[in-house]
Order: structure tokens, then sequence, then C-alpha cells
């Protein structure tokens, strides 16, 4: 089917307690793998593309090959880029077909980021896109996203609450202790924060650095009010390993849909998991 808004689809999760994956891909692989796997699971499912990936693959192109695995599934699938710093570059995307937008001003002055995330939600709300923000700063490395721990800093309750009346934003993604990347430690998360930001939001929240977290982790997560877990580092372990594994067995290997076909079968068993922890499997039925 088309691509959706991927809000209305949050907003379902949101009224059940249950919670959208999200999955970052890469080529064309990870596309299908991601799409494939969701279709197996009956699920909705939000494709996400950070700016290096757009660098990497390019955003038409990129757009082109969701677009055209999505018109193949009768499940919802939403296409969102994630982490975007730049307003030219979300334009870019909406006008290719983005149905979501993160607008990233988390690094800036509280009064910058409303300003910033103000602008993208007047454009993005007139092409019936949505949008979402961060408040407060999450850590850790992934792909050209950097931030220090001593950068990192957690999502204030009451100015979360102001900060989403100020902005309109669609969602907001909370610093609850969380980082992206690997996890050099067992992460201890804030919950009696995402409990008090919850309790002053209505709309629906998103849990940054998913992978790697512990199931009883994100499932506390997701009873406390997150409707969106983004995954993206697990989907490249698991395609690395998986590409690894195929030349320690023959290094001789040249045939790329050998090695890919691996990566991409071990992508899909990564989304599969996932979508069960999220407990919308069958949701797409339903919508």
């Amino acid at each position: 089917m088309p691509l959706v808004n991927p809000i209305k689809l949050m907003k379902v999760a949101q009224e059940r307690g249950l919670c959208i994956a999200a999955f970052n891909v890469h080529n064309l692989e990870t596309v299908q793998a991601v799409i494939d796997g969701a279709a197996k699971q009956r699920s909705p499912v939000i494709i996400q593309t950070t700016p290096g990936t757009l660098r990497h693959t390019g955003i038409p192109q990129i757009a082109a090959c969701v677009k055209a695995a999505a018109e193949l599934v009768d499940i919802p699938v939403g296409l969102h880029v994630d982490h975007c710093s730049s307003f030219e570059t979300i334009v870019r995307c909406i006008r290719h077909g983005y149905t979501s937008v993160m607008i990233d001003g988390s690094h800036l002055p509280y009064t910058e980021n409303v300003a910033l995330v103000r602008e993208v939600v007047k454009v993005a709300h007139a092409a019936g896109v949505a949008v979402e923000a961060e408040l407060g700063r999450i850590g850790g490395s992934e792909d050209d996203l950097m931030v220090d721990d001593t950068k990192a800093a957690l999502t204030d309750p009451a100015e979360a609450e102001a900060f989403v009346e100020a902005t309109q934003v669609d969602t907001l993604a909370v610093a609850i202790g969380t980082a992206h990347g690997q996890y050099k430690g067992k992460p201890k998360l804030d919950f009696p924060r995402l409990s008090a930001i919850r309790n002053r939001l209505n709309l629906p929240l998103v849990l940054h650095g998913a992978s790697g977290l512990a199931h009883e982790v994100i499932r506390e997560c997701i009873r406390r009010g997150i409707n969106k877990i983004n995954i993206a580092t697990e989907l490249k372990d698991s395609m690395a390993e998986a590409i690894k594994e195929c030349f320690c067995k023959d290094p001789t290997e040249t045939d790329p849909r050998r090695y890919m076909g691996a990566a991409k079968a071990a992508v899909e068993k990564v989304v599969r998991e996932k979508i069960l922890l999220c407990g919308c499997s069958g949701l797409a039925d339903e919508l």
C-alpha cells in the first residue's frame, strides 16, 4: 500500500498501550528485510534513514526504494528521517515522499530548539507530514551522531510540557538514560521520569537507543508510555555478523546475492523479534 503518516499508527499504539517499532535502513536489502519481517508479523512498521544514509544513498533513491517495497505489501509503512538537524534536508525529504521527519535541535539552547521545531512543524503539517523532536540529549555514538556522555541531559517533564505546547510537535523523543550505539555497561533508565513525562503529555513518546536493552526494560518503557522504539545498531550488527560468517566459510565468495542474502535474513530475524516485543503483531489487520 502507499506510504502512510505514522502518527496515526503511534496514536493507536498509545491508546492500546503498545509500541510501534522503527528500524533504520541503509540499502535495498535492509529495506526488504524490514518490510518483509513486518509483513510476516502482520504489523505496521516505520522505516527510518539518518542523514548519513541519505548522503550514502541519495534521498530520491532511498525514498523510491521504500515506496516500491511498501506497495508490494498490505501493511502500513511509514518513512521517517531520523536525527536531522537541517531544515533544508527535511524539506527535500518531504518533497520526495517522506511521511514523517525528526528535526533534532536538542544540541541548541531551549529557545532556539523551539524556534527550529516550530519552523519545521509549519512546513511539514502543511504537507500532511508528522514531526518528531527531541528534548534533552541522548548520549552515545551512532552513524554520524556523537554526543559525549558529559553533554547528555535528561528530559525535564515540566519543560517537555511547555515545549510541546510551544511547538505543536506530533511526537517527542525523550532522554531517560538510553544511549545510541553499543552500551558500555548496563544502562540505568529513569523510569519515574518517564512516567512523569507521560502524565504531563498526551502525545506519542519515542525511545531512542533501544538496541541492546533487555526485553524486560523495553516492556517497562512501553508500560510507562513509550509508543515508538528506534532500532539501528542491532540491525547493523546482525548484518555484519552474517556477512563475516559467509566469508569465514568461504573466503573466495564473490557473489553479493549470497552474502547479502544471508545479511537480509539475519536482519529480518531481528525485525520480527522486536515487533513481537512491541506487541504489534497482527495490528495491521485491525487498522
